[in-house]
């Protein structure tokens, strides 16, 4: 069983294995209290001014708390992200890596641009881990992409 998992995990494409392994030590270190999840959100006060540039990664990598749906995410995360890597950008590992930073920064940007909206500004200041829409945003992206 443990080189079954050991021979998925080594045959899975880079960016995917990457992300994916990011993301599970990044909510593993959490759950244990090695890493703050204070550190990581997104806050753009932090961002501009005390150049804490690591925010717009790491709101990525972290999915809350381990529960079931953490696994559902890692499954999506897994599973969509693998399918896009191989099929639609089979051969185009940087096109699929550009595919993503490209969606993470419109998720950035539509959380930085929404917070300065009056009236909207309390709803998108809640808004403090991309993870969950940027997996989102695979499956979606995988599901037109098959038609």
């Amino acid at each position: 069983m443990a080189q079954a998992v050991e021979e998925w995990y080594k045959q899975m494409p880079i960016i995917t294995r990457s992300y994916l392994t990011a993301a599970i030590v990044t909510t593993i270190g959490c759950s244990l209290d090695i890493i703050s999840p204070y550190n990581l959100y997104l806050n753009p006060k932090l961002v501009v001014k005390q150049y804490q540039f690591w925010r717009l990664v790491t709101n990525f990598l972290y999915f809350r708390k381990m529960d079931l749906d953490f696994m559902f995410h890692m499954f999506f995360l897994a599973r969509y992200c693998k399918l896009l890597e191989e099929n639609s950008f089979r051969g185009r590992t940087a096109d699929f890596f550009y595919m993503l930073l490209f969606g993470a920064s419109v998720l950035t940007g539509i959380v930085l641009i929404g917070g300065m909206i009056p009236y909207l500004s309390e709803s998108f200041a809640k808004i403090i881990f991309l993870s969950n829409s940027l997996t989102f945003m695979m499956v979606s992206h995988s599901s037109f992409s098959r038609k």
